[in-house]
């Protein structure tokens, strides 16, 4: 997949560990670590908008975009 998924990085960035970004989004453990792995086909743009207010970043700084 040419997108990938920089969630980690932005975790340990903000010091916030995953079950505690999950409570504050609102999504299960599980759904966030198939995001963290960049197995997910998709991901809400409420999600996304829940993510990067809970980690106060930007939806750039979560995804990239890389040519195969």
């Amino acid at each position: 997949m040419a997108i990938i998924i920089n969630l980690d990085v932005m975790l340990a960035k903000r010091k916030i560990r995953s079950n505690e970004l999950a409570e504050k989004v609102g999504i299960t453990l599980a759904n966030l670590s198939i995001l963290k792995t960049g197995k997910a086909k998709a991901i809400r743009f409420s999600t996304l908008e829940a993510i990067c207010e809970a980690l106060d970043c930007q939806p750039g700084d979560i995804l990239e975009y890389i040519k195969e």
